[in-house]
């Protein structure tokens, strides 16, 4: 499956948790907070690569899979530019989840401690 351009730059944690718990790869989790941050809390299934090492370690993540490439910070600023960032450099399916972890230990997993 060829990747789709047009896949919203944005989505809300409701829609993230769904492809989470299908648990079938439909969805790549990034998360691209600070280590400090990391250690807080974070969504089990995520991958952690921190903002300003993404770069430098983009090869890290998988290309051309066609599932989306779901990123997170704290409040989702982070994350919007990341995931604006990944789109130019070869991941058209990059997101951004709305409201970052914070909105996800509102929206759906309240055992997520805030900060």
């Amino acid at each position: 499956m060829s990747p789709e351009p047009s896949a919203p730059l944005e989505v809300d944690v409701n829609t993230v948790n769904q492809q989470v718990q299908r648990n079938d790869g439909s969805a790549i989790l990034l998360d691209c907070r600070r280590a400090d941050e990391w250690a807080l809390n974070r969504i089990d299934t995520a991958c952690w690569i921190p903002m300003d090492e993404l770069p430098s370690r983009s090869g890290e993540l998988p290309q051309n899979t066609g599932q989306p490439l779901v990123v997170y910070c704290h409040h989702g600023g982070r994350s919007l530019m990341v995931a604006r960032w990944l789109r130019a450099n070869g991941w058209p399916q990059a997101q951004s989840m709305t409201g970052g972890i914070d909105a996800w230990a509102l929206q759906v997993d309240p055992q997520c401690p805030r900060y």
